[in-house]
């Protein structure tokens, strides 16, 4: 294991602004518009209104993402099951934005990826029915990643070697994208502070502020060192996810329950051999599972059951492992299933439109309702189309009576790009070639790096040429270095073990968050000092 790199000159420079001075501003200032939380739906707005030219603060709890919204199946797809409801209009926007995201937004972070949907003997959809549907799904998106088509088993076999071929006639072939959920949330929120944005992570709201009945504001507590401070506000936005009717308790104590919770749970683990497509399993007529090639192993789930406890304990349960393990072993040999080979297990929490039903038929749209104090509360939505949510927020924002925000709310272009917007291979290039004489970064790290930050990847380059020990890896095993913690704490609000190794780099997907991984970057963290 490398030893800690000792702190140099390259990290006092550039910071992003400390808890300290970011409390400050929070609390000197009347924002237009106070998000709370930061998962899918507080970074989208966040972003999007203060494009829009108001005056934004944000704050989560946790870390940006640090639920649910890093919980997801890193997927940034049309949809394709949702053909089986009639859902075209629904999967034709979903591939708008999904186009949006992997050509102008973000191409950094999205990634294109082949899909397999394999038809067996027996299975619950025929091969004429699957070609009909993946065909439809590409027109939909304008061809945009080929024509879906049926292929044979023998070629499927080829791309996919864990793929069981016993009973398997055909697959049918189809295109989408995947991306890693906690670096776009991460370059969202970057984004929004570019963009004017104030934002303070690991600050729980411990209370509402009031004027008249209304809401303008809330009470703060940080809980990473206890001060506890304020936020003001025009008008207040509820983004908390699973906790959305937690905090509308606190503005109306009899508020009555406005969502159900549904849990996704999903495995990783190490692969056996190359996977150059992902795999949807079909599970009965209306129900999938995916097994996706990611971050050099392989991603299985998800589940979709209801859950009633409290969100803070959401976890994959040995009964979640044994169901996924399960419905993978439908269309995946079983030497590459092996407990031994899993890295990671997580849960997240899908926030569903109160009402009867099963969970997994429960419309996956985007609510947003005003409380008795004038608070707004949004609830539901996902990375696929967390642009186009945060722009219907924002418009509903500019109508809230009392607020007169529709008159400070600028046009907002209708494509802005993520920090470190660039083609992978390209910078991965530079990365490669642009090197101080003498010095050399290994390939897979050049990969891995301008795959996760794109041309942001040469700051840390830069971090390296000026302390080489930061060019180490942080475990021989996998490709993340100690630049990228150094980069994280420095400009990517990460301030605990948990913010770097599970959601800045990927050292927990992996199995490699060690207890002594985990002891030498509390140490590193805190080397720099409290801030």
């Amino acid at each position: 294991m490398a030893t800690i790199p000792t702190l140099g000159a390259e990290l006092t420079a550039g910071r992003t602004a400390s808890r300290a001075e970011t409390r400050e501003l929070l609390g000197k200032a009347t924002y237009d518009l106070l998000v709370i939380g930061g998962g899918i739906l507080g970074t989208a707005v966040a972003w999007t209104a203060s494009q829009a030219g108001l005056k934004v603060a944000m704050v989560d709890a946790g870390d940006f993402a640090g639920a649910t919204s890093s919980a997801s199946s890193k997927l940034v797809h049309g949809g394709l099951r949702y053909l089986q409801t009639g859902a075209v209009k629904l999967v034709a926007e979903n591939h708008k934005e999904r186009r949006a995201l992997s050509t102008d937004v973000a191409p950094h972070l999205v990634n294109p990826l082949t899909f397999f949907v394999p038809v067996y003997k027996g299975g619950p959809h025929s091969a004429p029915k699957l070609g009909a549907g993946v065909f439809l799904y590409s027109a939909l998106s304008a061809f945009r990643d080929g024509m879906g088509r049926v292929s044979t088993a023998a070629h499927a076999a080829q791309q996919v070697p864990a793929l069981r071929t016993e009973g398997l006639r055909s697959v049918a072939v189809y295109g989408d994208h995947q991306m890693n959920d906690s670096r776009v949330a991460v370059m969202t929120v970057r984004a929004a502070v570019e963009a004017g944005a104030v934002v303070l992570n690991h600050a729980e709201v411990t209370g509402l502020r009031f004027t008249g009945g209304r809401v303008t504001g809330a009470e703060l507590k940080d809980r990473l060192d206890g001060t506890e401070f304020g936020v003001d506000a025009r008008l207040v936005l509820n983004a908390t996810g699973p906790w959305v009717d937690h905090l509308r308790r606190m503005e109306d104590a009899g508020a009555a329950p406005s969502i159900r919770l549904s849990k996704g749970a999903h495995v990783v683990v190490k692969r056996r051999s190359p996977w150059r497509a992902a795999l949807t399993i079909p599970i009965d007529k209306y129900r999938v599972s995916f097994a996706i090639p990611w971050e050099d192993h392989v991603l299985l789930g998800t589940t979709d059951e209801e859950y009633t406890g409290d969100p803070k304990d959401v976890r994959a349960t040995e009964a979640d492992v044994d169901q996924i393990l399960g419905e993978a072993a439908h269309a995946i040999r079983d030497e590459h299933l092996d407990r031994d080979l899993i890295t990671y297990t997580f849960a997240g929490l899908r926030v569903l439109p109160g009402g009867p039903g099963e969970t997994a038929a429960a419309k996956r749209e985007t609510v947003v309702t005003e409380g008795k104090g004038g608070m707004l509360s949004v609830a539901g939505g996902k990375w696929t189309t967390y642009r186009h949510i945060g722009r219907t927020v924002l418009e509903k924002l500019a109508h809230v009576p009392g607020t007169s925000l529709g008159e400070d709310i600028s046009p907002i272009a209708p494509t802005v790009p993520l920090p470190g917007v660039g083609a992978p291979n390209a910078v991965a290039h530079r990365l490669l070639i642009d090197r101080e004489p003498g010095s050399r970064m290994e390939p897979l790290v050049a990969r891995h790096l301008a795959g996760h930050y794109g041309t942001l990847s040469f700051d840390i380059a830069r971090m390296i040429d000026e302390n080489p020990e930061l060019g180490r890896p942080i475990h021989e095993d996998g490709p993340d270095v100690w630049a990228q913690v150094a980069y994280a704490a420095d400009h990517e609000w990460a301030y605990t073990a948990d913010d770097v190794l599970r959601r800045r780099t990927t050292m927990t997907v992996r199995g490699l968050d060690t207890p002594e991984v985990r002891a030498e970057v509390e140490a590193f963290l805190a080397k720099r000092g409290a801030r």
